[in-house]
């Protein structure tokens, strides 16, 4: 009987190990990805349980992230092809859509707190307004088109 004690400890131990190793997994792909204005979505919504979609807002693109047990899925759009920011106010969480000007499909972000939301929107718009303001693109040979 002393035997299939250690067997039952040994086995214990092994699914513990495991156990810890997958929670250190799920935690380290839940942190920011990127350093910057980061919105992460709720773990309590939707398909966001294990891997909250996280949004980067910089100066000239949107970055949606979604990370993966292998890997992630990376989607960005130029400011200059944001079209429209659309904020669906739910309860207790948001989900934002963010349309673009090109055509392609629209970068959808569900289940971020309402004042992320409205945060997300200001960032976007104040970087459009700052993109426009220094008069758009700017060429090879440096001059504005």
């Amino acid at each position: 009987m002393p035997q299939v004690v250690h067997y039952a400890t040994y086995a214990a131990a092994a699914a513990a190990a495991v156990l810890a190793v997958l929670a250190l997994w799920v935690w380290s792909k839940g942190r920011p990805f990127a350093a910057g204005h980061v919105f992460r979505a709720s773990r309590l919504s939707a398909g966001n349980h294990l891997f909250p979609t996280q949004v980067l807002i910089t100066d000239s693109t949107v970055v949606q992230y979604k990370p993966r047990w292998i890997g992630r899925e990376e989607e960005s759009i130029h400011m200059a092809h944001v079209a429209s920011v659309k904020i669906e106010a739910r309860l207790l969480l948001s989900d934002v859509l963010i349309e673009t000007s090109g055509g392609s499909d629209p970068i959808r972000c569900h289940g971020h707190r309402k004042r992320d939301a409205v945060q997300m929107k200001g960032l976007i718009e104040g970087a459009q307004n700052e993109y426009y303001r220094a008069g758009g693109p700017v060429g090879p040979d440096g001059s504005r088109r």
